[in-house]
């Protein structure tokens, strides 16, 4: 059974649901990573902040299991991956299969779509949050 998230996100949710039996060297990468994010993150994450978008709330870098998402939403169970010129198809499928086992869906966007459509992307997630 997938664990319940509140509209919050709330911080008792992380620790007690989804995240439980992360190490401490994940939620250290993570934090590295809010830190320094790639330029396409930080665009996205820019969009997605504080609301911004259709009033979602949404998190970033947030590690799950032995992943690390890099933006989600726990009230739709989405999770938004921005993907770099790096990722390894046959990984990300073991991981998004994981994710979904957990209750999670998946959106992936290659940074060319970031840069080139944004507008589109903002609608693909509108849209997925909308169909659950």
């Amino acid at each position: 059974m997938a664990p319940k998230a509140s509209d919050e996100g709330s911080r008792e949710t992380l620790q007690f649901g989804t995240l439980s039996g992360m190490d401490e060297r994940s939620l250290a990468n993570a934090k590295r990573m809010r830190r320094k994010p790639s330029a396409t993150e930080r665009t996205l994450w820019r969009l997605l902040r504080n609301r911004r978008l259709e009033g979602l709330k949404f998190r970033r870098q947030v590690p799950i299991g032995r992943y690390i998402a890099d933006f989600i939403c726990l009230r739709h169970r989405l999770i938004v991956e921005a993907d770099g010129p790096l990722h390894d198809e046959l990984r990300d499928a073991e991981r998004d299969a994981w994710l979904a086992s957990q209750g999670f869906r998946v959106l992936r966007f290659p940074n060319r779509a970031l840069s080139d459509a944004p507008e589109r992307v903002l609608d693909a997630i509108v849209a997925a949050a909308q169909s659950r």
